[in-house]
């Protein structure tokens, strides 16, 4: 599993963890597309728009690794503001190839793309 050396560790102040630290030894989290409803809380957007920005920050738009990237926090953005790069895609791989979507995902977070913002 690569590690993403560089890459914030959580969402200051909160427990929203952006990577893991080792492999799941039951085995690898699938990644999965989940729904982001209207109602969800200021402070879980907030954990999106700023992994977001992380993710931005540092990939850009090149594919790169899912590595040790949170399965949970990457699943919020799958299907939309970040998509599969292989094809065949494994869901359950840590070297899948993952891109960001650029304009679906200036659309959706627009303050994510802020020079002036800092999330970390």
């Amino acid at each position: 599993m690569l590690k993403h050396r560089g890459f914030p560790g959580r969402l200051p102040g909160t427990d929203f963890q952006f990577v893991i630290r080792r492999p799941n030894p039951k085995g690898v989290t699938p990644l999965t597309k989940r729904e982001r409803y209207r109602d969800r809380r200021s402070v879980d957007r907030k954990a999106d728009t700023a992994f977001m920005a992380a993710l931005w920050a540092h990939f850009g738009d090149e594919p790169f690794e899912r590595g040790n990237l949170d399965a949970g926090r990457l699943s919020w953005l799958f299907g939309r503001e970040v998509l599969p790069y292989d094809d065949p895609f494994d869901p359950e791989s840590y070297e899948s190839l993952l891109v960001i979507n650029e304009a679906i995902a200036r659309a959706s977070f627009p303050e994510a793309f802020d020079e002036n913002e800092d999330w970390a």
